[in-house]
């Protein structure tokens, strides 16, 4: 639900009563994950997508349904080989999908406008439903703050808002969507009921350094793929808000010590992303020296392969051990033959959601290996642009 939170928010505050079908636990080849959602107002308004076109129709009825009849139902949508245009899943994936009305009279109501607000703002919040137990609980809502308070409530025995809070909030810590099974009563054990967490947070960071005319195009590829994006260079005359207009930062420092202060300010964390393009020794070494010891989900280096090899060599001289490097994706970016600035632009982008999902970076076509990959594996360096 949360990833269509800007226009929910919007739906909230001007008082419309709509239907949420969020995807709620998958498996095969399905096309969306977890807390996709697709929701339609009594307008017939929809927004949103569960499955990339293969059961938006029906789930589209389901919604228009729970907005007439003010039920939660969590259906299944799995592969149809008998009719192309049969509900089902033409990838082979199975999708259950939960379709909670929320109308004016939906209990819930104002604990999911809050969440929605919340997500809306990159606030950080996590939002709690029951997905599988009794009928009159399912898509009831608990909305749990990074402090651990909670709004709202699943309904059920006392004890479950606490443990569901408790929980929801070390998934909100990891920054997680997913399923979690706990007791009805609150326990560990006893009758389980099954909730989908989904949390939000701040945009990941990528911060670009040097302001070169490829720093540019990777600006416009990182806010593509949902990034807040800074650009870091020490010179002021290449540093300008007219060379990088889609930048939501620029900052005038020497990379080494803004990463430094980043890192002291709590700025930088496991979906950090690292572009270093400066391919100049005096900015690339200390800033390396760093980078490759901090907790980030990828840094990337631009350059030759004899810059490569003669910046390696520098990095083992300040100390940098062979697994550190091995940390480095460098040359910067996937085999992709690419010689713009915009292409070039692409191949880092691509290396960097393989890095995040585990891809290899190879053709699908003739390959075997998963189309969706369900998290990240240790990756091998890359190779150039």
């Amino acid at each position: 639900m949360l990833d269509i939170a800007e226009e929910l928010d919007r739906w909230a505050r001007q008082g419309r009563e709509f239907a949420v079908a969020t995807v709620v636990a998958t498996s095969g080849s399905s096309p969306r994950q977890p807390g996709a959602a697709l929701a339609v107002d009594s307008d017939g308004t929809a927004i949103g997508s569960v499955s990339g076109g293969c059961v938006e129709g029906a789930v589209y009825e389901l919604c228009k349904q729970a907005l007439d009849d003010g039920e939660s139902v969590v259906e299944r949508f799995g592969y149809s080989d008998e009719d192309a245009f049969a509900v089902g899943l033409s990838c082979g994936g199975v999708l259950d999908v939960l379709v909670t009305p929320v109308r004016h009279d939906f209990p819930g109501r104002e604990v999911v406008a809050a969440a929605c607000a919340a997500a809306a703002e990159g606030g950080t919040a996590a939002l709690a439903r029951i997905t599988r137990g009794p009928a009159e609980l399912l898509g009831r809502p608990l909305l749990v703050r990074p402090d651990g308070t909670y709004e709202g409530g699943l309904g059920g025995h006392p004890g479950l808002d606490g443990t569901a809070a408790a929980e929801a909030r070390a998934m909100l810590d990891a920054g997680r969507t997913g399923a979690l099974e706990i007791g009805a009563d609150g326990s560990r054990c006893g009758q389980p009921l099954t909730l989908l967490v989904e949390s939000s947070v701040p945009a990941p960071r990528m911060i670009v350094f040097g302001a070169i005319d490829f720093a540019a195009a990777l600006v416009r590829a990182g806010k593509f793929l949902g990034h807040h994006v800074t650009v870091c260079d020490a010179r002021p005359v290449f540093t300008t808000r007219a060379r990088f207009p889609e930048a939501d930062e620029l900052i005038v420092d020497w990379p080494h010590r803004y990463l430094s202060a980043t890192r002291d300010e709590g700025r930088i964390d496991g979906r950090t992303v690292l572009c270093v393009l400066t391919h100049d020794a005096k900015f690339d070494v200390p800033l390396l020296e760093l980078a490759l010891r901090l907790p980030v989900a990828y840094v990337g280096a631009m350059g030759s392969r004899r810059t490569h090899l003669d910046r390696n060599e520098r990095l083992r001289a300040v100390g940098l051990s062979e697994q550190e490097l091995a940390r480095l994706h460098s040359p910067i970016g996937l085999d992709l033959g690419a010689r713009t600035p915009e292409e070039t632009a692409l191949s880092i982008a691509a290396e960097i959601v393989a890095a995040r999902r585990g891809g290899t970076g190879v053709s699908l076509a003739g390959a075997h290996t998963p189309i969706h990959h369900d998290g990240a594996q240790p990756r091998e360096t890359g190779d150039a642009a």
